[in-house]
């Protein structure tokens, strides 16, 4: 059963974001983060609308999260994405300590733990594959859109 404080709930959330970053011609990766089981942050990509190679999801999530806490750390929080982070933003859940993180597809060409599998917080919960079958059809129609 789907409850409103669920990972189920949390990551259709971030799918929600991904399909934004679809109909705005981004690559589909979509984000928030959440913490005390409120969603305090939302995003997805929008490398191209910004021009910024830098504005993955993950980032501008945990960017809007740390400005929402006042804080460089979300100690206290949850990172939930539909594709498994590049290492940039791997890196940056370390840095900010984020204990929970839950991704939906692995990306086998540039996620994080193909190229270091111990880039995120030592202490960090990894939870893979929710929502996965959704985040890689979403991903696939992009690429053929892209394509034609």
């Amino acid at each position: 059963m789907l409850t409103v404080q669920s990972d189920e709930h949390y990551m259709r959330e971030a799918l929600k974001q991904a399909q934004k970053a679809f109909d705005e011609d981004e690559m589909p990766v979509g984000a928030v983060v959440v913490c005390k089981d409120r969603i305090i942050a939302r995003a997805h990509n929008q490398t191209e609308q910004l021009k910024d190679p830098t504005a993955h999801a993950e980032i501008l999530a945990i960017t809007a999260a740390c400005d929402y806490l006042g804080s460089r750390h979300l100690n206290e929080c949850t990172l939930y994405v539909t594709l498994e982070p590049c290492c940039m933003c791997a890196g940056a859940t370390f840095w900010a300590q984020i204990p929970k993180i839950v991704y939906g597809a692995r990306d086998i060409k540039r996620g994080y733990s193909f190229y270091n599998p111990h880039i995120v917080h030592p202490s960090s919960q990894i939870v893979t594959g929710m929502f996965a079958t959704e985040s890689e059809e979403l991903l696939k129609e992009f690429f053929t859109k892209l394509r034609n």
